[in-house]
C-alpha cells in the first residue's frame, strides 16, 4: 500500500522527538498502520539543524508554505506552537484537503470551534492527542474509551512545572521563588514562566477536555484561571498537618445549572491517589457514571512521550484515512450538530469547600466576631485550629475549613473578616476538592 507522507512543521523538542520515534519505531508503527508513514518533508526557522537531523532523503525547508501547499504531503503535523502562524498555516492545510496533527493546546482552545468547522467541510481530520498531557492517551479515552458514560466531572495535574514547584514546596520546605529558579535551571520552566504558574497553560488543557467530556464548543475565554505564585510553604504546611497536598487543578464539572471550567490550587486529601502525583508527572481522574473514576497517570511533557502521542495520532488518520468522514470519531466525541450551549458558570457560582487563613490578633472574642460573619452568609464550618503564638507575638495564625458553600458567600466573608480590626493582612483562601466519587 502506498506510503503515507507527512509534513513536519517544526522540528523543536517535540519535532525532533517525533522525528526520531518514528525513525526508530518505524516498522512497529508500519505494521500497526497498515502502511509505511514517512516523513517526506520538514520546515524549520533553523534549516542547518533541520538538515542535520533529516538526512539527504528528506525535503527542508525554511518556509512552512511549501509543505502544506506540497501535492505528495498527506498529513502536516503542526508543532511550531502559538496561534498566529500555526492558525493560518493549518487552516491552509486544511483548505488544501490535507489532515492535520497538532500539540497545539493553545490555538485549539482558543480557535478550535473554527479549525474543527473547517476540517468537517474538507472531509479531513484533526488529531490532536499531544496537546493535552503529553504522552497520556487522555483525549483517546474521552473521546472513544469512555463514550458509553455520562462524564460528570473531570479533575486534572496538567501541567509538570507547577506540580514539580509544589511538590519540591513540600518535600524540601522551600518558598516558591528557590524553587521556580530551580526549576529554570533544569529546564522544567521558561524564562518566561507565566503560562505555568498562573494556570493559563492548564486552562488551555481543561478547555479542550470540557468540549470532548460535555459536547460543548471550545470557550477558553469562560475559563477561571488562578496560578500558584501566591502559595506560601506555610500553607503547604498547614495542609499536610491537616492531611491534604495542594495540587494546581484543571477542573470541569457538570452541575445543575451548567459547567464548571476552573483552573486553582486545591486542597486535595493525601489518601487520594491524585494527590500523590510528583515531581513534572501528569494525572488525570475522570467521574463517569458508569465506569465510576478513573486515573490516567503518565508524562505529560518531553521529546518522546508527547512524540508518542503525536505518533499514536498519524497511525489512526493513516487507518481511517479512506473511511467514509461520516463514520469517523468526531473531533469533539459529540457528533457536531449535537454540540450544546450549556453555559459555563462563573467562578463566584461554583459551590465547593475552602481552607481559609486568618491572621489574628490573640485576643478574647475574636473567634465569635469571625464566626458570626460566617453564619450570617450561610457558612457552614467543618473545622477550626487555633495555632499557637511564636514568641513574642500577640498574633496567631487560625485556620478553617469550610463545608460546601457557594463562592460568591466566601467572597463576601472574606471581604468582611478583612475588615475586622482584629485582622492583620488578608485572608488566604484556598478551595478543597474531596474527588471522591
Amino acid at each position: 500500500m502506498k506510503p503515507i507522507n507527512v509534513g513536519l512543521l517544526g522540528i523543536g523538542t517535540v519535532g525532533g522527538g517525533t522525528f526520531t520515534v518514528l525513525k526508530r519505531n518505524q516498522e512497529e508503527i508500519s505494521r500497526r498502520a497498515g502502511r509505511e508513514i514517512i516523513v517526506k518533508m520538514i520546515a524549520d526557522k533553523d534549516i542547518d539543524k533541520a538538515r542535520s537531523l533529516a538526512g539527504s532523503d528528506i525535503i527542508v525547508t525554511d518556509n512552512a508554505h511549501d509543505v502544506v501547499t506540497n501535492p505528495d504531503i498527506d498529513i502536516v503535523v503542526e508543532l511550531i506552537g502559538g496561534k498566529t502562524i500555526a492558525k493560518d498555516l493549518i487552516l491552509e492545510a486544511i483548505a488544501q484537503g490535507k489532515h492535520v496533527v497538532t500539540a497545539n493546546k493553545a490555538l485549539l482552545a482558543s480557535h478550535g470551534t473554527e479549525i474543527f468547522a473547517a476540517a468537517r467541510d474538507q472531509g479531513v481530520m484533526v488529531a490532536y492527542e499531544a496537546a493535552v498531557a503529553g504522552g497520556i492517551p487522555i483525549i483517546k479515552a474521552l473521546r472513544e474509551g469512555l463514550t458509553a458514560n455520562r462524564i460528570e466531572w473531570i479533575a486534572g495535574i496538567i501541567n509538570g512545572t507547577a506540580n514539580f514547584i509544589l511538590s519540591e514546596m513540600r518535600e524540601k520546605g522551600l518558598s516558591f521563588e528557590p524553587v521556580l529558579d530551580q526549576a529554570q535551571k533544569l529546564g522544567y520552566a521558561e524564562a518566561d514562566p507565566t503560562f505555568d504558574i498562573e494556570g493559563i497553560d492548564a486552562a488551555h488543557k481543561i478547555t479542550i477536555m470540557a468540549a470532548i467530556a460535555f459536547g460543548i464548543p471550545v470557550q477558553f475565554d469562560k475559563a477561571y484561571t488562578e496560578g500558584i505564585s501566591k502559595l506560601t510553604q506555610e500553607d503547604i504546611r498547614y495542609a499536610e498537618e491537616l492531611g491534604y497536598r495542594i495540587k494546581l487543578l484543571g477542573i470541569t464539572k457538570r452541575v445543575a445549572q451548567g459547567i464548571e471550567l476552573r483552573v486553582h490550587p486545591a486542597l486535595i486529601p493525601k489518601s487520594r491517589l491524585i494527590a500523590n502525583v510528583e515531581g513534572v508527572m501528569n494525572a488525570v481522574l475522570v467521574k463517569g457514571d458508569a465506569v465510576g473514576p478513573t486515573l490516567y497517570y503518565g508524562a505529560g511533557a518531553g521529546a518522546e512521550p508527547t512524540a508518542s502521542s503525536v505518533i499514536a495520532d498519524l497511525v489512526d488518520v493513516a487507518r481511517m484515512q479512506t473511511a467514509d468522514p461520516l463514520h469517523r470519531v468526531p473531533a469533539l466525541s459529540f457528533q457536531p450538530d449535537s454540540l450544546t450551549d450549556t453555559p459555563i458558570l462563573a467562578m463566584q457560582e461554583v459551590q465547593t469547600s475552602y481552607y481559609l487563613r486568618l491572621h489574628v490578633i490573640d485576643k478574647a472574642g475574636v473567634l465569635a466576631e469571625i464566626t458570626r460573619i460566617l453564619a450570617d452568609l450561610d457558612i457552614s464550618i467543618n473545622a477550626m485550629i487555633q495555632k499557637e503564638p511564636g514568641d513574642d507575638e500577640d498574633t496567631v495564625n487560625i485556620i478553617i475549613l469550610t463545608h460546601k458553600t457557594v463562592e460568591k458567600n466566601v467572597n463576601a466573608a472574606i471581604t468582611k473578616i478583612e475588615a475586622l480590626s482584629v485582622v492583620t493582612g488578608q485572608v488566604t483562601r484556598i478551595r478543597i476538592e474531596e474527588l471522591n466519587s
